[in-house]
């Protein structure tokens, strides 16, 4: 599956951006590339891989963040590259949540030993831990750095090669400068939630020894994050210099590394539009009963809904079998759907 229609690709070439990344797909266009990206493809295959898995559990997230929203992040090649070429919120979230997903997709590797490349964090270089009063569990038990930790670093500086991608010259304006700011709010929503585990030692069952690591916070955390953000984001405009974006509006803050920005408002997305990229809600599911956004009256826009009795088959009677298989009966269940008009 191509990452961009023509159109894009012909503006920039950000490898990182968009939904589905297939590794060979990215690397047929070395060319394109710029230093260590095609130094990675001729190099880093196994890399290239990860970045792939990466962006595709990017994809997955913002479907299930956005699954109630009348624009659900959908994979339909030709109106997500429609919402690419935007400078909305919702591209401000795709591109965050990409590089997110490439830094955890590659960290993760590391940790698990499927790269040559990298490991478990160095904590050699760590300062070592202070007396027993300020162990990261409060307790006043002795603790240690050991274990695997994750080494964010590998997998931040690999994001940030594909992502980061440099435009073709004459291109680098607000567009750059906005996709920059948030690819990097991505990363840091992996890089600065690292949380710390740890494990006991000690004989009959006692802890007076802590080994402890860093790990990387759940991918689902980091998109509730990001969320947040884009719930929050930041409406800018660039600077008279070209290289800085100011906020808009009186008595704003300026918008700091972890805000998304975006500098255009998005389309409501209520009926199919290709020029914007909207699919519209029709047919859409929605909750009757709910008064948030996933209620009908919103997510159909007004419009109204239809209530439609469906048959689904699903799992049932589902019984465990030692050792280790689940066997489970088909059943025939009738649903009420609300589908808006």
């Amino acid at each position: 599956m191509c990452l961009f229609r023509k159109r894009i690709a012909a503006e920039k070439w950000a490898v990182g951006s968009p939904l589905v990344m297939d590794p060979n797909s990215i690397c047929r266009k070395a060319k394109r590339l710029a230093g260590k990206q095609a130094e990675l493809c001729q190099t880093q295959p196994e890399i290239v891989s990860e970045v792939a898995k990466g962006a595709r559990l990017g994809v997955r997230e913002c479907q299930y963040q956005f699954r109630y929203r009348r624009w659900n992040c959908t994979s339909h090649n030709k109106y997500f590259g429609k919402i690419l070429q935007q400078d909305i919120r919702e591209t401000a979230f795709v591109y965050a949540i990409t590089a997110a997903g490439v830094t955890h997709a590659v960290t993760q590797a590391c940790s698990m030993g499927d790269l040559l490349l990298c490991g478990c964090e160095a904590t050699r270089n760590r300062a070592p831990p202070r007396p027993s009063s300020s162990s990261p569990t409060g307790d006043g038990v002795k603790w240690e750095w050991g274990g695997c930790g994750d080494d964010v670093e590998f997998g931040y500086e690999k994001s940030k090669q594909f992502m980061d991608a440099k435009r073709r010259r004459g291109k680098s304006d607000i567009r750059t400068l906005i996709d920059l700011h948030n690819n990097e709010a991505g990363r840091l929503a992996v890089k600065l939630y690292m949380r710390t585990e740890c494990k006991c030692h000690g004989l009959s069952g006692s802890c007076t020894l802590r080994t402890c690591w860093k790990k990387m916070p759940h991918f689902r955390e980091v998109g509730d994050r990001l969320l947040e953000r884009f719930n929050g984001a930041s409406k800018v405009m660039g600077g008279n210099d070209g290289k800085t974006l100011i906020p808009v509006g009186q008595n704003i803050k300026p918008p700091d590394k972890q805000d998304l920005i975006y500098s255009d408002e998005s389309p409501d997305f209520c009926l199919a539009n290709r020029k914007t990229g909207s699919l519209g809600t029709r047919g859409r599911m929605c909750n009757s009963t709910a008064m948030d956004i996933s209620g009908c009256d919103l997510l159909c826009c007004e419009r109204g809904y239809r209530e439609e009795s469906v048959v689904l088959e699903e799992n049932c009677l589902c019984r465990f079998h030692w050792c280790c298989v689940v066997q489970c009966k088909k059943c025939l269940v009738r649903k009420e759907l609300s589908l808006c008009h």
